[in-house]
């Protein structure tokens, strides 16, 4: 199938009815779709345009983030001071004995906070050596930026993910300080979670109800992030009462099992969804196991490079019949003899089938029989095919 990509062209508004969306562009050119998917960022026009709420709190602290030459050697490493903290690196590094070597000359990489929230606006030279000359006493000679950025703790979220054919994806939908990398995470998240859904909407395989789900799963994962960055921001204000916190907060992760807790939240690896009661691989991602078939030894995940669901049968070859969805749901007999491992839970026991989405989570788990298996076919995947 070949898609289309419109370069140059941004959407400056848009319609929809009830069989699609009218799509404004800049050029004036005229663009039509069944559905319109804002990934358009913080600032999203879409959501703006679709008036969807964007609640959440103002930004408390900014920082700049920048690559620059600089004429004078900074003090390498990461610093705190009253205003929070700040870093100097560079690209070109090695590990010697658990320390960091950075290599002699070449860009610098920069990250400080700035002593009072920046305004909206990009940012330039000068806003970055003012916070340097405020923070350090020197800009160190700052000069030839190869890029310069600014980054708040704003944390809003979009109150509906969906408003009939227009949807919200990715920062579009939520925004918070990037501690712990999650953005980026969340957002593939909410991509992947949705283009199956709405790829099976599209082709009429299933209702348009399906992508009521998608609202319904991916909203509360990033409340989650909303809430551990938010956490993760107030932890580093420097007064001494954050600083004892903070050393608790430490001691705490020190344990095993607050850390893998922790770890597996931050990953995104503790994601569960709401698929029903049962085994503990219910609407969680499947681990990518090596698994044995009659062609030979095969990954999970590579099952699902076509994005298309498959249903595992680890017990007794051909005893699962799926003939009414064999067109959308791939049947792999195989075998798997290592431990079954989950993240935050630890070993879960064995299952004998596992019906598997295209982004990678479970959603049946079967017993050595098909109960319940043609209710959750039908639920993700459509109605069985007639005849």
């Amino acid at each position: 199938m070949t898609v289309p990509i419109y370069y140059g062209r941004e959407v400056t508004g848009f319609a929809q009815d009830a069989t699609g969306v009218d799509v404004e562009l800049s050029d004036g050119g005229p663009l039509r779709a069944e559905y319109l998917v804002g990934c358009d960022g913080g600032r999203s026009l879409v959501r703006k345009a679709a008036g969807i709420e964007f609640p959440g709190w103002d930004p408390t602290t900014s920082a700049l983030i920048a690559q620059v030459e600089m004429a004078e050697q900074p003090p390498l490493g990461v610093h705190t001071n009253p205003f929070g903290i700040h870093s100097f690196g560079k690209l070109d590094y090695k590990i010697l004995d658990g320390n960091v070597v950075y290599a002699d000359g070449g860009p610098v990489g920069v990250m400080v906070t700035e002593q009072h929230i920046g305004p909206t606006t990009e940012p330039t030279l000068q806003d970055l050596s003012n916070a340097l000359i405020a923070v350090c006493g020197t800009d160190y000679g700052v000069h030839s930026p190869i890029w310069i950025s600014r980054f708040t703790d704003m944390t809003r979220q979009a109150a509906s993910y969906r408003d009939g054919r227009v949807l919200l994806a990715g920062d579009a939908s939520h925004v918070h300080a990037p501690d712990g990398g999650q953005g980026l995470n969340t957002g593939v998240q909410d991509a992947v979670n949705l283009g199956w859904k709405l790829a099976q909407v599209v082709k009429g395989t299933s209702p348009e109800s399906l992508l009521d789900s998608y609202h319904a799963e991916r909203h509360p994962v990033a409340a989650r992030v909303l809430r551990n960055t938010m956490a993760s921001v107030a932890l580093r204000r420097p007064d001494d009462r954050t600083k004892a916190l903070g050393e608790v907060m430490a001691e705490l992760l020190g344990m095993e099992e607050p850390r893998k807790r922790f770890a597996a939240m931050q990953s995104g690896l503790d994601v569960h969804y709401d698929v029903g009661n049962g085994h503990p691989l219910l609407g969680r991602r499947m681990p990518d196991l090596d698994l044995v078939t009659a062609d030979g030894p095969i990954r999970v995940f590579s099952l699902l490079h076509d994005a298309r669901p498959a249903l595992l049968n680890l017990g007794e070859p051909g005893t699962i019949d799926i003939t009414p969805w064999a067109d959308r749901v791939q049947l792999i007999d195989a075998t798997y003899l290592g431990a079954w491992e989950l993240p935050a839970l630890g070993e879960a026991s064995p299952p004998a089938a596992v019906l598997i989405r295209p982004d990678g989570y479970v959603a049946w788990v079967g017993d050595g029989t098909q109960a319940g298996l043609a209710d959750a076919l039908t639920r993700w995947f459509g109605p069985p095919a007639s005849g």
